[in-house]
């Protein structure tokens, strides 16, 4: 088996409808942030004309109170026009009767009669002036009353806007639905990450492949190793980057040149001597019981020149170690 080739299958359909699946509901997110991203111009739009009618009611609202002022002092202004009219009613009102009988004949003029009848066009302009005062005031009112509205739709608007954060914060989840998914479906086709061989087939075409659990075992034959237990009294002898000779059982009479790799630093004390220190070392036993034999400590040899023919995982070699 050369790296890259397929290795084997699984059925890619539950795999293919979950990432189109999720990829549907990324989709149905975006257009929702879309829908609601529009709803908020809308909304905002509303702010913008509320705030507008707000300002234009406040300018109206000082408008009004302007014209109020001046009809106040258009009203203060014939009030006292009516005094002077009054004023000069009562002296005109003593020779009215007597000034138009002489009108007819010329021997008065025009003007005084006018000056006679100023009092009436006073009060005239007075009743004026005061209709004017209450039509401005009632303006203010109603001015009031639409500055009032207008700033209760504006806060109305505001509250009315709502906010894409909810949305938006539920993308990261999406996307890493979408990419688990992908992982998934990507991952129906398994490839050989080395050059390798296929042993301890376990399952057949058509098989049920349960998570988790191995079908078969992948040796890499891209680089072999040689491993000897060598006894603690001659390591001191021996040294990573020294060359060594490798003989397997299968073929004694093969050479094949191998480098020392690494010297074990530590072995799994024997039970009799120290309690059992559970895994993570090496455990290499001893094969008397009652003589007090060295420890053994494993030396890995890497071999150099190999045939992917000639070895097997497993195998019994003798390592020769040069200048031991």
């Amino acid at each position: 088996m050369k790296s890259g080739e397929l290795l084997f299958e699984i059925d890619d359909r539950p795999y293919r409808y979950a990432l189109e699946r999720v990829k549907s509901d990324q989709q149905t997110l975006e257009g929702q942030i879309v829908d609601l991203t529009r709803t908020i111009a809308s909304q905002q739009s509303g702010v913008d004309v509320s705030q507008a009618n707000t300002h234009s009611a406040q300018a109206d609202l000082s408008r009004y109170a302007a014209a109020v002022d001046q009809a106040k002092a258009d009203v203060a202004n014939s009030e006292q026009g009516v005094e002077r009219a009054k004023a000069e009613w009562l002296y005109a009102s003593n020779n009215l009767h007597r000034v138009e009988p002489l009108l007819a004949k010329q021997f008065v003029t025009v003007d005084q009669v006018d000056r006679a009848q100023a009092l009436k066009q006073a009060e005239s302009q007075l009743k004026l002036s005061q209709a004017g005062l209450l039509s401005a005031q009632a303006a203010y009112e109603r001015a009031k009353a639409v500055v009032s509205q207008s700033r209760a739709q504006l806060e109305q608007s505001k509250h009315a806007v709502t906010t894409r954060d909810p949305l938006t914060a539920q993308r990261g989840a999406r996307e890493s639905a979408v990419q688990t998914a992908e992982y998934n479906f990507n991952n129906c086709k398994i490839y050989a990450p080395f050059d390798a061989r296929v042993t301890n087939l376990i399952l057949s075409e058509g098989a049920y492949a349960h998570a988790g659990r191995q079908v078969f075992t992948l040796i890499d034959t891209r680089t072999w190793w040689a491993i000897g237990n060598f006894r603690e009294t001659q390591l001191k002898h021996i040294a990573p980057g020294m060359k060594a000779d490798v003989y397997v059982l299968s073929r004694p009479t093969v050479r094949l040149n191998g480098i020392v790799d690494s010297v074990g630093f530590g072995v799994t004390p024997a039970s009799d001597v120290i309690s059992n220190l559970g895994n993570g070392l090496p455990d290499v036993e001893r094969t008397l019981n009652w003589v007090h034999l060295a420890s053994r400590y494993p030396v890995r040899v890497r071999i150099t020149d190999q045939s992917n023919d000639t070895l097997r995982l497993g195998e019994s070699a003798v390592i020769v170690i040069r200048g031991f």
